[in-house]
């Protein structure tokens, strides 16, 4: 662990006697350092923002992210407060923070649930419901505007890896994904995590847990919806026995989520939402950031086929989408 980080659990009060604590790295972090510490009375967790994600291509992010992470999950603590980590310990100027540490055996990762079979289709209306109330509670807000003016950080590592990235490697469908782009850059209306995918959501006692708030902005809040509907899309080809039951889950999401739409009307937010949702299945494959569980050639023509129709002539319901994918497969 960099000494640094040594330094800011001592000075916090996070730790003590060096003999009585133990550092463990934990794995699956792109964008940053994460580990776990034990002591004698408590577990928790350190994470340090990178500079350079731990991707093939060249992606560099402002480190700041990192206070925009706290600053989220403090925020959304007032909102739901079981749906976050508790905010230990903060360091800005060091880019790293300590937060309360959730056991795995009693808090599992939603991916690793989806991956071994067990798709839960309350859990994702639980999910739609707890998103849509942060959206709710954050949206038309000057102050949490203002102080989640995160543009250039948003733009580095979600909108120019996933959108403007893909437009280079499809130039036939650059002005539509380039013109989806500056769309989603120009709406600022609630506060977005900008990463709501399984692999950072638990499933906790009290409902979900949100994770890695890194992409935390004040802007289009159908990002959040699109991207966590395009994982479970993409799970369908990971798991395609779980099909069924994962577009029953798209679709309990996205009907809670809508429900709870009240500060714009929902027709609109679902359009948008319709509108990126083809352009992040094609950024998956092709993009800066493609999942690491569809590898097959077959499987990534299956994708680039169904997401550049819709992305020449776009969808305005999420509902079109799901019955457009299951008749794909085939379900």
């Amino acid at each position: 662990m960099d000494p640094a980080i040594l330094e800011f659990l001592h000075r916090s009060g996070q730790v003590q006697d060096e003999r009585a604590w133990a550092i463990e790295p934990l794995t699956g972090g792109v964008a940053s350092d994460i580990w776990k510490v034990t002591t004698d009375e408590t577990s928790f967790v350190v994470k340090k923002a990178l500079a350079s994600l731990r991707v093939a291509q060249d992606w560099k992010a402002p480190v700041t992210r990192n206070a925009s992470e706290v600053e989220w999950m403090l925020e959304v603590a007032k909102v739901a407060p079981d749906a976050v980590p508790r905010i230990l310990a903060h360091d800005p100027s060091l880019g790293a923070f300590a937060m309360s540490y959730f056991d795995p055996s009693e808090n599992p990762v939603w991916k690793e649930e989806l991956r071994n079979g067990r798709v839960d289709v309350t859990f994702a209306r639980r999910l739609g419901g707890v998103v849509a109330a942060i959206h709710a509670a954050t949206a038309r807000s000057q102050d949490i505007g203002r102080r989640f003016a995160n543009d250039e950080v948003f733009h580095s590592i979600r909108v120019e890896p996933y959108l403007e990235a893909t437009a280079q490697v499809h130039p036939d469908l650059a002005a539509p994904l380039l013109a989806l782009s500056r769309d989603v850059m120009n709406t600022r209306t609630a506060l977005v995590h900008g990463d709501v995918s399984p692999k950072n959501i638990l499933i906790g006692r009290d409902g979900p847990i949100i994770l890695d708030a890194e992409c935390a902005w004040y802007g289009d809040p159908s990002f959040d919806l699109a991207f966590c509907l395009n994982h479970l899309l993409l799970k369908c080809i990971w798991r395609r026995q779980d099909a069924a039951g994962l577009l029953d889950s798209f679709e309990a999401l996205a009907k809670a989520y809508l429900s709870g739409v009240a500060w714009e009307p929902a027709i609109a937010l679902e359009a948008r939402a319709a509108r990126l949702l083809p352009a992040l299945l094609l950024a998956r494959v092709d993009g800066k950031s493609p999942v690491e569980y569809i590898t097959a050639r077959i499987d990534k023509d299956f994708v680039r086929h169904f997401a550049r129709s819709l992305i020449q002539s776009p969808p305005t319901t999420l509902a079109d989408i799901k019955r457009a994918w299951a008749e794909e497969l085939c379900i």
